[in-house]
């Protein structure tokens, strides 16, 4: 779906405010014209370990990232990342006026299919959140109480919350740049339209990590939406899984990249993970290193790692867990809980993927 840009001029600052405002007004934003022309900076909301700071290294465009977690942010200052530690919701598009592009990855354990569930039964009421945001209601009295059921399932509109928060001020993002699980899509599609009748091109869908080089099936809903040009999702550089048919999968894309090219390994090994995201669903979690890892976890830890003889090796380290989802080898994973920074991360590779399609 594409609808027609529209244009805006320069803004004033506001000091920030906390949880869903829409009352930031062009006069009270402190004077400041930013040339849009091919120049990019990224304010990451729920930033994470740093894939999407390192993917936006790999595009030449600076970035900051918010993040509440003590422990994420020991990570990200080894990592020399700029970084705001806090709650998104205590902070506005106003406190980071060089930002034009705005990234949000939520929290995504209430909607993954190992978490309670209670997102995906709330899908519902929070699309009707974003209805009522579009017509620009105060809904934090009503996310108060959606929050004392389940925070993380009110923390999904908090992208929408600053991309309307910068259209009215006078200053929209020039891109606008979503993840989250599958079972979020909806919401992704509800958001879309709110954000076309913004003057945003918008698509959304889902996107398989493997088909962008990453050696681990996961499974994202993205949505891309851009005040220039037409929003595409990436196209894929290497083929599916087996899980897809031989037939759906482009003969001149190369495989997909597996374990045993990924990690130093010496010899063939299998990996058989508590937590398994498909293949043969009687040897569920089941992969040989001629295959790409199940999806990576926060407990990767108690996944064996097996020679194939059946001996049992050394499991998984949060190095080789952070080469599964694309990390650098010696990024400097830092703090307690180190494997739930991992598996909690977006693939830096599906980054920048995703990122080049949104900004190029």
């Amino acid at each position: 779906m594409i609808h027609t840009r529209q244009e805006t001029g320069a803004a004033d600052r506001k000091p920030s405010s906390a949880h869903v405002n829409f009352s930031t007004s062009a006069q009270d934003w402190a004077a400041q014209e930013r040339d849009f022309a091919g120049k990019y900076e990224l304010v990451t909301l729920f930033a994470g370990a740093g894939a999407w700071d390192l993917a936006a290294r790999d595009l030449g465009e600076p970035s900051v990232g918010i993040e509440r977690d003590k422990d994420t942010c020991a990570t990200r200052r080894a990592a020399g990342l700029a970084t705001e530690k806090g709650d998104v919701r205590e902070f506005s598009p106003s406190d980071f006026p060089a930002a034009n592009v705005l990234v949000g990855g939520p929290p995504c354990n209430t909607y993954s299919a190992v978490g309670a569930g209670a997102g995906r039964r709330a899908l519902t009421e929070v699309q009707h959140f974003i209805q009522r945001m579009a017509q620009r209601e105060d809904v934090r009295t009503h996310l108060v109480a959606q929050q004392a059921r389940d925070e993380r399932a009110s923390l999904v509109l908090e992208p929408l919350r600053w991309a309307l928060t910068a259209v009215d001020a006078g200053h929209p993002y020039q891109a606008v740049v979503l993840i989250q699980v599958p079972t979020v899509l909806p919401d992704w599609r509800a958001m879309a339209e709110v954000l076309c009748a913004e003057g945003y091109s918008v698509t959304s869908g889902v996107l398989r990590a493997e088909e962008f080089g990453v050696p681990q099936t996961r499974r994202r809903a993205g949505l891309i939406a851009r005040r220039h040009g037409v929003a595409k999702l990436p196209q894929p550089t290497h083929q599916s899984y087996r899980r897809i048919t031989a037939a759906s999968n482009d003969p001149q894309l190369p495989p997909c990249v597996t374990m045993g090219e990924t990690l130093s390994r010496p010899a063939p090994f299998h990996v058989v993970s508590n937590y398994g995201s498909g293949g043969d669903p009687k040897a569920r979690g089941r992969r040989t290193s001629e295959e790409p890892a199940a999806t990576v976890t926060g407990k990767f830890s108690r996944t064996k790692v097996t020679a194939m003889d059946g001996t049992e090796l050394e499991r998984l380290t949060c190095a080789e867990a952070g080469q599964l989802q694309s990390f650098p080898t010696d990024y400097p994973w830092s703090g307690g809980d180190r494997g739930q920074q991992i598996g909690n991360a977006t693939p830096p590779l599906l980054a920048t993927h995703i990122l080049t399609a949104a900004l190029v």
